[in-house]
């Protein structure tokens, strides 16, 4: 993977007035193209094209949002806050559709494949699952040996992988595989520290899992692949595998304003400078031609793969002469 000679430009995504908290990519559509939803401690989470472009913002939270989400063909977004509710909205009007009270801050959302479902966990400690189709119904809980809780900590994340299994990570350090259908555990894995973020990379199959010092690359349904774990000099608050090429994963942390981009050995290969402040998530676009990078500062930046290429707004080589 040879250093790119262009300079990386980032495009920059204003309109949120607060820190920056979980971006997420839908998948490629039928015509090309995808869309980004970013949350925000400003509460307002925002939809946008693939170019940057900003298509429209979801009011309704009252409290910072801390995760969203978008169903497979984008019809639905889903959003978790600190005002204690899971919300569901129509991405194409912004209505909101459905509005799930908790009784405490929700960290992380997941939609159903088929968006029917809507899996939630936060400070709770607790993984609910509401049927769409039954707003009003009671939600199915999600306990550990017959217990109050899904973890012993705060759930940092949770995600739906195939049409029946629930994943979830939490700062108790363990991430826990669920089958939706008899609400049972399946399995559990436990890491040494706390988790700080966990996202399903779909092209690959895999969990990337960042947990002190480390990333974890976990085949999504544990099914015979191996668990690929690198250790890094510093800290990444969240991590993203390239999804065509799986030749490089990129990061953020808190303990500076940089992204940087790795090898698959956990060489650095890149520093990318921009943000001015801490970066707290990163996600790469499910064609593998940028990546996405949301920060303390308010604002997200969108990064080539490969600068100099011509690509949404990015126009060849014409950032510095050439």
């Amino acid at each position: 993977m040879a250093l790119p000679h262009h300079k990386a430009v980032p495009l920059v995504a204003p309109g949120h007035t607060r820190p920056v908290t979980h971006l997420s990519f839908s998948p490629l559509q039928d015509d090309g193209t995808y869309v980004l939803i970013s949350s925000c401690k400003d509460g307002n989470p925002m939809l946008r094209e693939w170019t940057g472009d900003w298509i429209g913002t979801f009011i309704g939270h009252k409290g910072a949002v801390w995760s969203s989400k978008l169903s497979p063909d984008t019809s639905r977004a889903a959003s978790g806050s600190a005002d204690f509710t899971a919300k569901v909205w129509d991405t194409y009007s912004g209505e909101l559709l459905h509005s799930f009270p908790h009784n405490h801050i929700v960290r992380s959302v997941a939609l159903a494949p088929s968006a029917s479902h809507l899996l939630t966990g936060g400070q709770e400690k607790k993984v609910r699952m509401f049927d769409l189709s039954r707003p009003d119904a009671e939600p199915d809980v999600f306990v550990d040996n017959g217990g109050p809780f899904a973890h012993e900590g705060t759930v940092k994340s949770v995600v739906w992988v195939g049409d029946h299994t629930g994943v979830t990570a939490g700062e108790d350090g363990l991430v826990k595989w669920w089958d939706l259908r008899t609400r049972q555990l399946t399995t559990s894995v436990k890491f040494p520290g706390p988790i700080t973020s966990m996202e399903l990379s779909p092209q690959t199959n895999r969990l990337v899992v960042t947990s002190g010092k480390t990333v974890h690359f976990i085949p999504a349904l544990l099914n015979g692949g191996q668990t690929h774990s690198l250790t890094l000099s510093y800290a990444p608050s969240s991590a993203s595998i390239h999804p065509i090429l799986q030749d490089r994963f990129v990061t953020g942390s808190l303990s500076d304003e940089w992204v940087r981009v790795h090898d698959v050995t956990g060489e650095e290969r890149d520093v990318l400078k921009g943000h001015h402040g801490p970066v707290h998530c990163v996600e790469f676009s499910p064609d593998g031609e940028m990546f996405a990078s949301g920060s303390e500062d308010g604002t997200i930046r969108l990064w080539q793969t490969t600068p100099g290429k011509s690509y949404g707004l990015w126009q060849g080589a014409q950032t510095n002469g050439g």
